[in-house]
């Protein structure tokens, strides 16, 4: 009977620190390595990290190299806990078929000891790459038509502008006093420097309510402004 690897990944640190979903994805392997007869070699997780690219997860790379020494069977708790790319499905199945390991995926069914199973793994992985496509165009395209009809995330909010409830642009009249401030003196011949100086000691706040201006920041506010006329 093959030994079994299991591997298990979380991408939110609040979720490595909870360990709720940790918990459940070892918890189900165990349950099925149990019925299934396959005794457990070795458990390995990744937790707390990004996971879009298979090379940033350690333990990911461990499981399957042990999987392989072993030529046993490696079990995930879903696809998406695998890999989050087609690339990287089909690298990981090509892997294990090679070294005489198996894949279970517990969430889908899938058993690469089987034909259908291969087929249906790189199926899957295909369409879940593509739905994932379709969400970040909807979401380009639906933040393109909002900057297109004056509106703004609250994080990107330029200086000189607020932001109602509905996320729509309005002119905040201190702060574009400001910038005129700013333009003027710089017109005259002011320093970067010199028009920080100059916007600390009136007491004009910057976005984020700091005291104290830089000049990096007047030079933001300056090639917003002439962006923008």
């Amino acid at each position: 009977m093959q030994e079994a690897v299991i591997y298990v990944w979380v991408s939110t640190a609040r979720q490595a620190t909870d360990g709720v979903s940790l918990d459940s994805q070892l918890s189900r392997a165990r349950k099925w390595c149990e019925a299934h007869g396959h005794p457990i070699a070795s458990k390995h997780k990744d937790a707390g990290i990004s996971g879009a690219m298979m090379r940033n997860r350690p333990a990911l790379k461990q499981a399957l190299d042990e999987v392989c020494k072993r030529r046993g069977v490696l079990v995930v708790y879903s696809l998406s806990r695998l890999c989050r790319s087609t690339k990287d499905a089909i690298a990981i199945s090509e892997r294990l078929n090679k070294c005489g390991a198996d894949l279970c995926s517990l969430s889908e069914d899938i058993n690469t000891a089987t034909a259908a199973g291969k087929m249906v793994f790189k199926m899957l992985a295909v369409l879940a790459e593509f739905e994932r496509d379709l969400v970040s165009e909807r979401t380009c395209a639906a933040l393109a038509h909002k900057r297109s009809n004056g509106y703004a995330g609250r994080r990107q909010t330029p200086f000189g502008y607020d932001v109602d409830d509905d996320g729509r642009l309005h002119k905040n009249t201190a702060e574009q006093g400001a910038i005129r401030l700013a333009q003027r003196l710089r017109r005259n011949g002011w320093t970067l420097w010199g028009i920080a100086d100059e916007l600390t000691r009136q007491g004009i706040k910057t976005k984020r309510g700091k005291a104290k201006w830089y000049p990096a920041q007047v030079r933001n506010i300056l090639a917003k402004a002439d962006r923008a006329s």
